[in-house]
């Protein structure tokens, strides 16, 4: 399923799955096949980032572990607000829940690539998105693309 989309908005691309966690727990893990949230992020669209945490949750419903979610939620929207305040276009988040863990990916067409730096006090709660990504996952990156980036972050699964 897939969806153009126009004007503003975050606009869901698909989502997809074989078989909810639920099932895929009672047959082998190797088996089971990944669940997958895909969406269109607008530009400077700031309304996405609580939509995209809803969309996440509702994602990782069935995945088990709340305190493993409730950090997916906090990496996912510190993503999602740094593609969409400093890029000027849109972005694609995919997030995917297997057998080993969740990958959440932002993409944006802006070569820039995102830095880490270490917060001021006087900035309030700015600066701090990829240090809270580096302490809480348990494997993140930037991957470059032909034309922009993926910033992604991993949780594995069997950690609680």
């Amino acid at each position: 399923m897939k969806r153009q989309a126009r004007g503003g908005g975050s606009t869901a691309v698909g989502v997809h799955s074989i078989r909810t966690a639920q099932e895929a727990a009672h047959g082998r893990a190797e088996d089971a096949e990944p669940s997958r949230l895909r969406r269109r992020l607008g530009h400077a669209d700031l309304k996405a980032v609580p939509e995209t945490r809803r969309a996440l949750r509702e994602l990782l419903r069935q995945w088990g572990r709340p305190g493993r979610s409730d950090i997916a939620e906090l990496l996912t929207s510190e993503l999602v607000t740094n593609a969409l305040v400093h890029t000027d276009r849109d972005a694609v988040l995919t997030a995917t829940v297997g057998p080993c863990g969740l990958r959440v990916e932002v993409r944006d067409f802006a070569a820039r690539r995102p830095r880490m730096r270490v917060p001021d006090r006087d900035e309030g709660t700015n600066g701090r998105g990829l240090v809270l990504v580096q302490s809480l996952a348990d494997a993140w990156g930037v991957r470059a693309h032909g034309v922009g980036k993926s910033v992604w972050f991993e949780l594995a699964a069997e950690a609680a």
